[in-house]
């Protein structure tokens, strides 16, 4: 949910320099089921654009049309979604409008945090009540002091408070420049992950063959920045070369990503396991354990795009600790 919170507050710099007004919706409550779960975030401008969803489409236009009154009155209000009548979700969502002008300690603070990797919390009081209240709205609380959205609210928060702590973004390092690594780089960055492409000097690989990414490493393995791999960050490694995935996986043994996948076959990397051990007797090799290989899921995956959703469904799956499995043979609700 963070990278939803990074989109909204880069598009609330643009809303602010053209003087436009915006407000914030966050679903902070729900009861039974629903598309998205609370958390969720959207911007919405006084002329009636929206960023993010909370929803598959259908709420949006609802709180569109909710929020013409806080921009009227600048107070923020709760609006209730009754799913069971409307969509056949079977819940009933809680919905946070208030108006969106962050000060500068949070405008410096939010970024402070995505810069660094840092988690940070928001906690937003409300009622599980339709209309205007006091003492709802939002905090942001990057290091020690809470600090108000809005600035007026009373030191004594609403009851109940939904709080909650916002983790650095996903990230996914692609060690490999082929066109495979092309599409899953695109499918990462439409997750809204930030993705980092590494190469060596050797491919001729530039920037611009990768459309979009955060960063591009053109390095020699032994210069690869590993301090950027931490527990938050994806790796894959698909270099389609043997003797470069030999001098990676030294490079890469004392890593902890999330998530650790190689690309190729198990006789490739049985073959690639035993030639590392040979060469290395000395080093420890646990860290075979961490990898995932060959990466991706069991989905029949031919094509570059096929093999990349495969591999995203793995880091996935392995991340939120779920064992795949069609969703009609799911006995418990969705998100159980």
């Amino acid at each position: 949910m963070t990278h939803e919170l990074k989109k909204i507050f880069k598009t609330y710099f643009f809303f602010r320099e053209n003087g436009i007004k915006t407000v914030l919706a966050t679903v902070v409550a729900l009861d039974g089921s629903s598309y998205r779960r609370p958390g969720v975030r959207m911007l919405i401008s006084e002329n009636g654009e929206m960023i993010g969803a909370v929803s598959g489409g259908c709420v949006e236009k609802e709180i569109l049309f909710q929020a013409s009154s806080v921009f009227k009155t600048g107070k923020p209000k709760i609006m209730t979604y009754d799913g069971r009548f409307r969509l056949g979700c079977e819940g009933i969502l809680y919905i946070l409008i208030e108006p969106f002008f962050p000060n500068t300690d949070i405008l410096n603070g939010f970024e402070k945090c995505i810069d660094q990797r840092k988690p940070f919390k928001i906690a937003s009081g409300f009622h599980k009540e339709y209309g205007e209240h006091e003492g709802i709205g939002s905090r942001f609380l990057f290091d020690k002091e809470w600090i108000s959205l809005n600035g007026n609210l009373p030191k004594k928060e609403a009851t109940p408070v939904f709080e909650q702590v916002l983790q650095p973004c996903y990230r996914l390092v692609i060690i490999g420049g082929e066109h495979d690594a092309v599409k899953l780089s695109k499918l990462a960055l439409e997750m809204g992950w930030e993705v980092m492409v590494s190469t060596v000097p050797a491919e001729g690989k530039t920037i611009d063959d990768f459309e979009g990414v955060d960063e591009f490493w053109n390095v020699e393995p032994n210069d690869l920045p590993i301090a950027e791999i931490d527990d938050q960050t994806a790796l894959i490694l698909m270099t389609h070369s043997y003797v470069k995935d030999l001098k990676y996986l030294r490079i890469l043994k004392n890593c902890n990503p999330m998530y650790f996948g190689l690309l190729g076959p198990v006789n490739r990397r049985e073959k690639l396991f035993g030639e590392y051990i040979e060469l290395y007797p000395e080093d420890d090799f646990d860290f075979f354990d961490r990898i995932n290989g060959p990466a991706g899921l069991n989905i029949g995956a031919e094509a570059p795009e096929e093999i990349a959703i495969a591999i995203l469904s793995e880091i996935l799956a392995v991340i939120r600790k779920q064992q795949p499995m069609m969703l009609k043979d799911k006995k418990e609700g969705i998100h159980n």
